[in-house]
């Protein structure tokens, strides 16, 4: 039976090559190609990317046989729109060019236009290249005025505006849209309303006239809901978020963007789904691509080698029938062989695409750490910043323990974002404890200060107990320290109520410099039942949580048993319900005066070298500006500011700095890009990069953009001085 299929598989094979070299001697009619060209574009317009491909590879090959650079050009504009709509954007980039090729040796302008005018979407939309993306828009705009069909003339307006708008040139664009709005009862269809409707309330947004904008971002949201079109109705979601922004509506704006987050996902799950199933055929069409330019040079040598095929196929047919006797004894002897390797293979799939998920999620992971770092150091660095300047302003209010627990407490809250986020990092050893020095009574009495709201919510006091013959400056990570006591000491207060907390220090061991000090958090509070006592130390697991909500992440208790597992040391629980809670842990510190001296030293470093240096700050965010312009003058150097990186190009042509301050995240162009044209145009000031970014995730970035060092916001203005006072050194040395 196999056997007989395989023969009749053959047969198809030969008939389905006879026909297709007889074909190929007979010229294709220009009707024929148009044919295959528009059931092309419906099947690429319909998501069938595969038989899109398949079929214009035929007509391509139909039309470069008749010589048609008309045919030729609308079949490699089709290939193009395909890649365009799978997100391979260089290629489209490649075939639309090879399209215009062909489309400008004709004197069809239609084709001319429309093949601009997607050239004009990839560099605009795509490489962000809008400058040479709005010359393409410009010629399509041309060629329109020669077709009879304006709605062509109307669809490229539209993209122009979008570019345009998209790098704030407004003005520019205004022309375009005024067209659209005069005549859009004349060209709008389903496929550009939403979009008109969006670049409406784009530039009344910019106008600040905000009632209508709003209006107009509205009306593109709900007619794009209607169509159910994700894209469009995307792109209205994000620019309402700017819009709002603006207004300082962060919860509506924050929806908008989740729901622009939530579209764009889906569109980019759909987009990889089809990519990952037409694989074979991208490889089969870079394939073609290089016989297709043989073609157009050997087309005399190829039509005679198709002379010569029949004699060939005769071959191939006597070689392939010896092979299938061949192959019909082996398919009989490896029966059920075959079966077994037709199992194992199902079940390499399914690991297979287990494996994939779970690198996704692995992605998606480090993808949503990245951003809720940066989201979190941004906002912090404010508070940071603003409490040092209110110390720095008002020296009256230095010894005030309010601002000092404000700033000590935003410090902890940077501390725990980074080991929260950063709590992956953990299982892999990779997080190194500092050394400094410290007195532990000082800490634990800032730690109570942080924490007197808490306790006087629940009407609890907190008691210290401090073993006297402790040194007062010890050296280890006092950060780390403090987080460990301020999650113990939290969660005692919260589950305590009109009780004490104690907090107690014993020194129980002297080796050396070597310092063993044994801590206890002792509470009055509801206690943890026995069979509770093994799971506190989980992720995100809350316990006596029935009864009264107390809140919290749950991830409190898991950090302070994987920061004391840092310190070497191991934690333990002592509970009764009713009656309270104790942990207690034992840390070694040490303690070495000449060491502490040393570090202490380092710390009251020369800031500057009796100059005064100018600062160039590159920085979007109004509060940052502010923050850094204060602590950069403090220190008596000059500082300018600028807010994009287009403005720090532009006043490098005709100013001179000591030292270039950085931020990454900008609109328009960001600060790796900046850098890297600024090293372009033969500028070596030093670049530092002032970003909320992890440091470990954009130092390969930097480094090949031309920076010369990175501090993560928020940052001790002695170690943002040091920095400086280094590389303007290094760089007059060199000179």
């Amino acid at each position: 039976m196999a056997f007989t299929r395989i023969v009749i598989l053959v047969t198809l094979l030969l008939n389905f090559l006879g026909s297709t070299l007889l074909g190929q001697t007979q010229s294709s009619t220009k009707k024929d190609i148009d044919k295959l060209i528009y059931k092309a574009s419906k099947l690429r317009e319909s998501g069938n990317f595969e038989k899109s491909l398949l079929i214009t590879r035929i007509a391509l090959r139909k039309a470069i046989f008749i010589k048609n650079n008309e045919l030729i050009a609308k079949n490699y504009n089709v290939v193009a729109s395909n890649y365009n709509e799978l997100m391979e954007f260089d290629k489209a980039i490649f075939y639309y060019n090879k399209a215009l090729i062909f489309a400008n040796l004709t004197s069809n302008d239609s084709i001319k236009e429309r093949i601009n005018n997607n050239l004009g979407n990839m560099y605009c939309f795509e490489k962000k290249k809008y400058e040479k993306g709005i010359e393409f828009y410009k010629k399509a705009l041309e060629y329109s005025k020669a077709i009879p069909d304006s709605s062509q003339m109307a669809l490229t307006n539209l993209n122009i505006t979008w570019a345009y708008f998209d790098i704030g040139r407004f003005r520019n664009g205004k022309y375009n849209l005024d067209f659209l709005n005069r005549f859009h009862n004349k060209h709008e269809d389903s496929s550009t309303i939403v979009i008109r409707k969006m670049l409406n309330g784009m530039y009344y947004s910019y106008s600040k006239e905000n009632d209508k904008a709003d209006k107009y971002f509205l009306e593109a949201i709900k007619i794009g809901q209607e169509q159910n079109n994700k894209s469009d109705l995307s792109y209205a979601h994000l620019e309402y978020s700017k819009f709002l922004l603006k207004q300082k509506a962060y919860k509506e704006a924050y929806e908008n963007l989740s729901l622009y987050n939530r579209l764009t996902e889906e569109m980019f799950a759909e987009v990889k789904s089809v990519k990952a199933n037409i694989a074979g055929v991208n490889f089969e069409l870079d394939e073609y691509k290089r016989a297709i330019d043989k073609i157009e040079s050997e087309k005399y040598l190829q039509y005679k080698s198709l002379k010569k095929s029949r004699l060939i196929v005769l071959l191939f047919v006597i070689v392939l029938f010896v092979l299938l006797l061949f192959l019909n004894s082996l398919i009989k002897n490896n029966k059920y062989r075959r079966k077994s390797n037709l199992d194992l293979m199902h079940a390499n799939k399914e690991l297979i695409i287990a494996n994939k998920k779970a690198e996704e999620l692995s992605h998606l992971k480090t993808q949503f750490v990245s951003t809720i770092s940066h989201e979190l150091r941004t906002p912090l660095y404010g508070v940071v910043g603003i409490t040092d300047l209110l110390l720095e302003e008002h020296q009256e209010l230095a010894t005030s323990p309010h601002l000092n627990s404000l700033k000590f407490s935003a410090r902890y809250l940077l501390s725990l974002v980074n080991d929260i986020l950063q709590i992956n990092k953990m299982d892999e050893n990779k997080i190194v404890l500092e050394r400094l020095t410290f007195n532990i009574l000082d800490e634990l009495n800032m730690i109570k200060n942080s924490l007197s709201f808490i306790a006087q919510k629940n009407k609890n006091t907190i008691y210290i107990d401090v073993d006297p013959t402790i040194p007062e400056s010890l050296i280890g990570d006092k950060l780390r320290f403090a987080q460990i006591f301020m999650n113990l000491v939290s969660n005692a207060l919260k589950f305590t109520n009109n009780g004490e907390v104690w907090i107690v220090v014993k020194q129980t061991k002297i080796k050396g410099n070597i310092h063993t000090l044994e801590f206890s958090v002792e509470d009055n509070g509801i206690g943890i039942a026995p069979i509770d006592k093994d799971k506190i130390f989980d992720k995100f697991v809350q316990v006596g949580r029935k009864e009264i909500d107390y809140q919290g992440t749950g991830l409190g208790l898991s950090i302070v048993k994987r920061l004391l597992e840092l310190f070497g040391s191991t934690i333990s629980v002592e509970s009764e319900l009713g009656k309270g809670t104790v942990f207690r842990f034992a840390i070694d510190f040490e303690y070495d005066k000449v060491k502490a001296t040393e570090i202490i030293n380092d710390i009251d470093i020369n800031l500057t070298f009796g100059q005064t240096f100018n600062v160039l700050i590159v920085e979007d965010n109004l509060i940052n500006q502010v923050i850094t312009k204060k602590t950069i003058e403090r220190n008596n150097y000059s500082c300018t500011v600028v807010e994009d990186g287009y403005a720090a190009l532009e006043i490098l042509n005709t100013e001179v700095f000591d030292v270039i301050l950085m931020d990454i995240n900008m609109p328009l162009i960001n600060g790796f890009e900046t850098s890297r044209r600024i090293r372009q145009n033969g500028i070596e000031t030093p670049i530092i990069a002032l970003t909320a970014f992890d440091k470990n995730e954009i130092t390969e970035e930097a480094i090949a953009a031309g920076m010369n060092d990175i501090i993560v916001k928020p940052f001790e203005p002695l170690q943002l001085f040091k920095i400086i006072n280094c590389l303007i050194q290094n760089a007059k040395s060199v000179v």
